[in-house]
């Protein structure tokens, strides 16, 4: 389930208090009551015929009315049976505010929650908790909660994990006087978890900004899919609490997946607070944010400069002449004009004077103003400039008014109108992750290059040799079958030469050019120095066979009866000025395997410079995932001895694929792979593998990679031929293209308005697709994406229930008439159908007679549109609908 019926939770118009009379259910109804809540409450408490002046029934079947919502606080066992009784009567969402009891085991634990999930089933009922305290409306006067204060209206839902946060919001709303949209505490998420909530705030127009605090995500392709869908549209901010050096890799998975998903990752709980002011009452910055600073203290200012470089941000921005007229109002002429040190004197004049220079001033993203207030001004006149400066500035405008009571008077006008802060330190920090998101933004928004060239994979070589080594029961490669497998996807190694044993390594030897490197190869060593298993620049074979014995005797001595599965010899290869670098593929838990990519050789034992991605990867995705690492600037300094940055970018998308391919693979690791500006070669590479699941292999994934198994080749009557496929991020270009070569009349009737060209933003959202929730079959040319030309299109797009989805189609000018109109409109339905989906659905010109024909050709039913007489409404009932998850 997703969002199918949040809104009889979220949006009720009768609730049931379902309880035993106790102190908590007393101080329930008095905040469902007492919270402006329009619709009637009807406790349902046995034994009792009213509780605090309400009407109170002895059972469910007694209510007047059918509740939308329940709010239930009876022993645990006991909520099964009520849940029954309320899905009978037409209950659909419930809040569980009882807990299972604690002394249980978790079989028995598990046992009680299925129990109450499987009385909830038949009535697709949607539960929140076990141990829910809270669920927060503001707007609607909906108030099940056990706090004893609740949240003004505000614009930015709360979704939390935790009840202390939940607590701690409601406290810190009470003392700041913020506001929230909705709070909701997910509790035990038995049924409603995170990803549902996302879904259903991502479309709420009162939500203007999402914040969550989460610990552990366990459904990570919902999450991730949900988390995107919201972070397009709305700003979402995530409080994670990081686990130490211990739990470092696992927080680095995580750190990927909300970067992945764009979203704005805070440190603690007051930065999470703060975010709700910035987020929802100031204008964006731009991707690099400059932030111009001033006011009438110079420490505080630099504090504030401190912050910004800490946190990756810049003071770099003001023009020449911008710079100039700032330093003639500095205090000191001879003082930097950002930060702006206006002198402690500073009167509201001078305030203004300073903002109106920066308001004119297009580098500069944001201000910052700080006032450290005195007795040798009107400290109220400086508020109100600053007042008068925010409500007409088209930027980012934050203000720090210090001193927890000096300021405090100051701080509650200015919020007002813009962000106030009592130190600068936290205002940066607010202000950085307004940056960030923005940067987020167009990160994601970001057209991946095409990838540099054309690389032949052989999953069948790379089948069997996985699948030979199972069979024998081994759990790993051997250093030479790792080769192999690398080759198969196109990952250059150093040429290698398999011995069997120290003589008949000698042997190869005689016949290689010398020096050789000599490497031993065994299962039960992690890494080689543990036997010294490593020999470098051997001259003679007799030097390589002595070596070859010493090694096998050393690996006796460290792992009595460890095994060897011979020798690997390779030639000397010197690489002066290649970097050492190391890609790996680890577990990464729920979000399946997981890419990372940092420092390489000895050195990666004790420098901690690494980042991690999810696959799938494209060329932008591997470039921005290399981006996050230090020895990225010396691999992209052309002035030094920089590497192909292309090449090692589609290294990591080699390997993606790789861990896409084969869920055998638990974990791989290239290292060293050096690297240098004429391409990469792998030196040294291990593979962990493991029987495969049944099922789908990419179900371990937590983004749905790309549907390769939807290709097609398509012939045309006039003998041209195209190929159908899944479209890419890469074919932004092209779709921008074919939309810029049709003819206005045909856009219009597309579009239903005249366009000229696709914007960006546009273009990306069409080509950079879910494919767990949308699909956009695409018909081009023969070559790599990105490079190709795009003739039509044809997508639908799901809800997060997977039960309705709206088509759109369009096909080039130049290929009409000839039956391909049809042809995709046929693949799309089957692709839809084999998905589960239940009705194809869309909007059509009245006058889109050729449309509307192929609509009732396959079975459409068409109708006026209820909200425009000039639209046609086109729906297909898909009887025959089958669960699958991939295309046909």
């Amino acid at each position: 389930m997703t969002v199918r019926n949040l809104d009889y939770l979220l949006q009720p118009r009768a609730i049931a208090l379902v309880g035993t009379g106790s102190d908590a259910d007393s101080l329930l109804l008095r905040n469902l009551v007492g919270a402006g809540f329009r619709g009637p409450v009807m406790p349902v408490i046995p034994g009792k015929r009213a509780l605090h002046g309400v009407l109170s029934y002895p059972d469910v079947d007694s209510l007047p009315m059918v509740p939308d919502l329940a709010v239930l606080d009876v022993p645990f066992n006991r909520i099964p049976d009520y849940i029954t009784a309320l899905g009978q009567k037409g209950t659909r969402g419930a809040v569980v505010v009882s807990k299972p009891a604690p002394n249980l085991t978790p079989e028995d634990y598990r046992a009680q929650v299925q129990a109450v999930l499987d009385a909830a089933q038949p009535f697709l009922m949607r539960l929140l908790g076990p141990g829910c305290i809270d669920l927060t409306v503001p707007r609607t006067g909906v108030n099940a909660s056990v706090a004893p204060y609740r949240p003004g209206t505000g614009r930015a839902a709360l979704v939390t994990e935790s009840a202390a946060v939940a607590t701690r919001a409601l406290d810190w709303c009470q003392a700041e006087g913020h506001g929230l949209s909705h709070l909701i505490h997910l509790g035990g998420a038995m049924d409603v978890d995170t990803g549902d909530v996302l879904d259903y705030l991502a479309s709420d127009i009162y939500s203007r900004a999402i914040l969550l605090y989460v610990e552990y995500i366990d459904d990570a392709r919902k999450f991730m899919s949900a988390a995107r869908r919201a972070a397009r549209v709305k700003p979402v901010v995530v409080l994670k609490p990081r686990r130490g050096s211990k739990g470092a890799a696992d927080d680095a998975v995580y750190e990927a997946a909300f970067r992945r998903a764009g979203l704005v990752r805070v440190a603690d709980l007051e930065e999470l607070f703060n975010a709700v002011e910035i987020l929802t009452s100031t204008r964006k910055p731009g991707r690099q944010g400059p932030l111009a600073v001033l006011g009438n203290s110079r420490s505080l200012g630099l504090l504030a400069a401190n912050e910004l470089e800490a946190y990756g941000g810049t003071l770099d921005g003001l023009s020449a002449e911008s710079s100039e007229r700032l330093a003639a109002l500095a205090r000191d002429p001879e003082s930097t004009a950002n930060p702006l040190d206006l002198g402690g004197d500073a009167d509201a004049d001078a305030y203004g004077d300073a903002l109106a220079v920066l308001a004119e001033d297009k580098g500069i993203s944001g201000t910052l103003v700080i006032n450290q207030p005195n007795e040798l001004v009107d400290n109220a006149a400086i508020v109100d400039a600053v007042e008068a400066r925010a409500k007409k500035s088209r930027r980012a405008l934050l203000a720090v008014w210090s001193g927890p009571r000096a300021g405090a008077e100051a701080r509650e006008r200015l919020k007002q109108t813009m962000p106030a802060f009592e130190g600068p330190e936290e205002a940066v920090r607010a202000y950085m992750r307004l940056v960030q998101y923005q940067r987020n933004q167009q990160l994601l928004m970001e057209t991946p290059a095409s990838i540099p060239e054309a690389f032949e994979t052989d999953p069948e070589a790379a089948r069997l040799l996985i699948s030979a080594a199972l069979t024998t029961g081994r759990d790993q490669l051997n250093e030479y079958q790792a080769q192999q497998l690398l080759a198969a996807y196109d990952i250059p190694s150093v040429p290698s030469y398999r011995a069997a044993d120290p003589g008949e390594a000698g042997r190869l030897a005689a016949d290689m050019a010398r020096p050789v490197a000599l490497k031993l190869m065994s299962p039960d060593i992690i890494h080689k120095s543990q036997v010294r298993g490593v020999a470098l620049d051997l001259e003679t074979p007799e030097a390589v066979e002595r070596e070859a014995r010493a090694m096998l005797e050393r690996l006796e001595q460290v792992k009595p009866g460890g095994r060897a599965d011979g020798f690997l010899l390779q030639p000397m290869t010197p690489r002066a000025g290649a970097y050492e670098l190391a890609i790996a593929v680890i577990p990464g838990g729920r979000f399946g395997p997981v890419i990372r990519f940092g420092h390489g050789g000895t050195e990666s034992q004790v420098i901690a410079d690494v980042a991690y991605g999810l696959p799938p990867l494209n060329m932008h995705l591997a470039q921005e995932m290399m981006s996050q690492t230090r020895i990225f600037s010396m691999l992209s300094n052309s002035g030094l001895r920089g590497a192909d940055l292309d090449t090692l970018a589609l290294t990591l998308i080699k390997v993606s694929q790789m861990v896409i391919d084969f869920e055998a693979i638990e974990s791989l690791e290239i290292n060293p792979l050096w690297a240098t500006d004429d391409g990469v070669v792998a030196l040294d590479s291990r593979v962990v593998i493991r029987p495969p699941y049944t099922g789908d292999p990419t179900r371990r994934l937590a983004i749905r990679p790309y549907p390769n198994e939807l290709e097609e080749t398509l012939e045309l009557p006039d003998g041209r031929s195209f190929l159908l496929r899944p479209i890419l991020p890469e074919d932004e270009p092209a779709l921008t293209k074919m939309v810029e070569r049709t003819p206005p009349e045909q856009l219009r009737l597309r579009f239903f308005r005249t366009i000229r060209t696709l914007p960006h933003e546009m273009a990306a959202r069409l080509t950079q697709i879910d494919y767990d929730r949308e699909m956009a079959l695409a018909v081009t040319d023969p070559g790599l994406p990105g490079q190709v030309e795009l003739w039509g299109v044809v997508r639908i797009s799901a809800d997060p229930d997977n039960e309705t989805a709206e088509y759109a189609i369009m096909v080039d000018n130049n290929v009409t008439g000839m039956g391909l109109g049809p042809l995709l409109m046929r693949r799309i339905v089957e692709y839809a159908r084999h998905r589960g989906i239940r009705e194809v659905y869309g909007e059509v010109l009245r006058e889109n007679r050729p449309m509307l024909r192929i609509n009732e050709a396959m079975g459409f039913q068409v109708s006026t549109s209820p909200d425009d007489p000039n639209v046609m409404h086109v729906v297909l009932k898909l009887d025959g609908a089958s669960n699958g998850e991939n295309g046909v």
